[in-house]
């Protein structure tokens, strides 16, 4: 597994971006949220990402950069996950919604458990099939 964030990967179209908010749908982990967007990207490429922070709560740039640093190695460090779990492709916009600075290890955590509830939407685990039997059996 390559932990890459190349620049084949990075969201820059203002037509894609304007999808994902248009149309996108989004999944959140406290304090962070990934919007999603399934399409209008080149099927040889699977995954594009973004990262934003909010000017509202960071005003000085040099914060916003910071956490948005920290998203992106967050991202690099753990897009195995979603890799591992598309079928299709996705774009991506990963938020930082929150005025509290929490360190590094904590978003980090707070992004896999975000990348895995995704993962969970895409990919719903089958139930094994003695689960539905049993369920389904009037004799019990």
């Amino acid at each position: 597994m390559s932990f890459t964030y190349p620049k084949n990967e990075r969201l820059k179209s203002k037509t894609t971006i304007g999808l994902l908010f248009s149309e996108g749908k989004s999944v959140s982990k406290y304090p962070l949220r990934l919007v999603y967007y399934s399409g209008d990207i080149k099927q040889d490429e699977k995954i594009k990402m973004g990262v934003s922070t909010s000017k509202k709560y960071f005003k000085k740039a040099v914060e916003r950069n910071y956490f948005k640093r920290v998203l992106r190695e967050t991202y690099r460090l753990n897009k195995h996950i979603l890799l591992d779990n598309l079928d299709k492709p996705y774009s991506f916009m990963f938020f930082y919604q929150t005025k509290d600075r929490l360190s590094y290890e904590e978003i980090n955590t707070k992004t896999i458990q975000l990348f895995e509830k995704f993962a969970l939407l895409v990919n719903p685990k089958p139930v094994p099939e003695s689960e539905t039997d049993t369920q389904n059996d009037p004799i019990q």
